[in-house]
């Protein structure tokens, strides 16, 4: 329909608002136009954008063309604008290379969970499984799996050969979890375990074994050999179509421009970039014999020096009180009382609480240091009346079935207790930790005690805790202050 050249316009433009999207009505002052919009029963005044806005359906932009028919013309050019993106959200450009992520996930598949159990005298390996049609059957007919009536499951040998033959028969079928009680010595079968969540093409390359075990007689923490891993089969399989012999030959420039591409990608933190640096140049130079291979010119990301999150008293204080159940409190307590890492609490044992020397010692921490450290007596109280509710056997704390508690458990526990306590802090449970330490600096605790009670080899980790603390700078005055 044409309309007089000097007809004013009404321009419909998009609105989202909590996830749906709207139409919000724009025009230049008139009278009239306002008029006709508070006529309109499908158009309502919004306080909240202070215009006029009506549902995006294709009835009510219908029923507005026929409303200002003869008053006004009505412009969708601005409705259906592709959508630009802000400043904050960025589109990262790559370098022409591999492609950022080569190693594909499988489909998620139900989870067949292995643990010990002692059955005849014997130690055997049971399979549990959220009931799967296709489990079951693989399991019944399997040549190493057999049902045990008595106990209602299915078990298998516990040695390495009948593993590594279940891990072959439920492939494509479920992934194998293994219970926290599991301990696998066989790096090989370990290897299998970690890889088998990765789809493995024709080109796949999986991590040598001569690695694995080259870190294990090395004594690496199983932690670290996982992560090692992963990152030498990354490696590996961004360059998987040139073959292993190929890859073996690579020069220092080739294993940086890997590296350069990681970077610039900027979907990996500086950690992850320099670790896999560390674990390529370990597979180059301790396995392979290369030697010539320094990577010394290998451009490692400088890390940012981002400070630690840190709570204040009060809200610690929320965090804990708002722990009703006295074994999870303990949990949080220790974390917070004695500056403890996730792993160091699960580690505890019954003999590591010395209540007579009020310490608390802590065995195999991080870098498989020993070290002791502060045993509250708030804690001590707590940590007593914990012992006879739960009665712990060996760790001091354990699951509903024994054993050791679980890292996520720890987690989920301050998760629900930070949003009890109506903290919007953006913690952890290692920021329990990081306050601990800030803590006692604002309390003028001397830096070197508080560095060995964290278990620090250098004091300038424990120093960025002074660019965090109060300590000393209440006393000083803004100039703006004085003005």
């Amino acid at each position: 329909m044409a309309y007089p050249a000097d007809y004013p316009f009404v321009y419909l433009n998009l609105l989202e608002h909590e996830g749906k999207k709207y139409i919000r009505l724009w025009y230049k002052p008139n009278p009239f136009i306002s008029r006709r919009l508070k006529e309109a029963s499908w158009i309502k005044q919004s306080k909240t954008y202070k215009c006029f806005v009506m549902h995006h359906t294709p009835q009510a932009i219908e029923m507005t063309y026929n409303h200002f028919q003869g008053l006004a013309q009505v412009n969708t050019r601005y409705l259906n604008r592709p959508k630009r993106i802000r400043p904050a959200d960025k589109t990262v450009v790559l370098a022409a290379g591999q492609e950022t992520e080569p190693l594909k996930r499988v489909p998620v598949q139900p989870v067949a969970r292995l643990s010990p159990l002692e059955w005849a005298g014997k130690v055997l390996v049971q399979v549990s499984f959220q009931y799967s049609q296709a489990i079951h059957a693989c399991l019944t007919h399997s040549r190493v799996a057999r049902w045990l009536p008595a106990m209602k499951c299915f078990a298998l040998p516990s040695d390495s050969v009948s593993l590594q033959l279940l891990l072959s028969e439920l492939e494509g079928v479920a992934q194998v979890w293994l219970a926290q009680a599991m301990q696998i010595k066989d790096m090989q079968l370990q290897a299998r375990l970690w890889e088998q969540s990765y789809q493995k093409g024709a080109a796949y390359i999986s991590c040598p074994l001569a690695y694995i075990e080259k870190l294990f007689l090395l004594n690496y923490s199983m932690s670290t050999i996982r992560t090692y891993h992963s990152l030498l089969l990354r490696f590996l399989n961004a360059y998987s179509g040139q073959g292993l012999e190929k890859i073996h030959q690579f020069t220092e420039e080739e294993i940086n421009n890997y590296h350069r591409l990681l970077v610039q990608s900027q979907q990996y933190s500086c950690s992850f970039v320099n670790q896999s640096i560390n674990a390529v140049k370990f597979y180059f130079q301790r396995v392979l014999g290369r030697h010539e291979v320094q990577l010394n010119n290998v451009e490692r990301p400088e890390k940012p020096q981002r400070l630690p999150t840190v709570l204040s008293k009060q809200d610690v204080l929320k965090i804990l009180s708002a722990t009703d159940n006295l074994k999870h409190r303990c949990l949080l307590q220790l974390l917070y009382a004695g500056g403890l890492r996730i792993g160091e609490v699960i580690g505890l044992k019954l003999t590591d609480v010395q209540s007579d020397r009020n310490l608390l010692l802590i065995r195999g921490g991080k870098g498989k240091k020993d070290r002791s450290t502060l045993l509250s007596q708030k804690l001590l109280e707590s940590l007593r009346a914990y012992y006879k509710a739960y009665k712990p056997k060996e760790w001091l704390f354990e699951g509903q079935t024994g054993g050791q508690y679980t890292v996520e458990s720890i987690r989920s526990v301050f998760r629900a207790s930070k949003e009890r306590a109506g903290v919007k802090t953006n913690a952890t449970p290692h920021t329990l930790r990081h306050s601990f330490a800030t803590h006692l600096l604002e309390q003028g605790t001397d830096l070197r005690y508080i560095q060995t009670l964290l278990g620090h080899s250098s004091s300038r980790t424990t120093e960025i805790y002074t660019h965090i603390t109060s300590h000393a700078l209440n006393n000083i005055v803004s100039p703006l202050d004085n003005l």
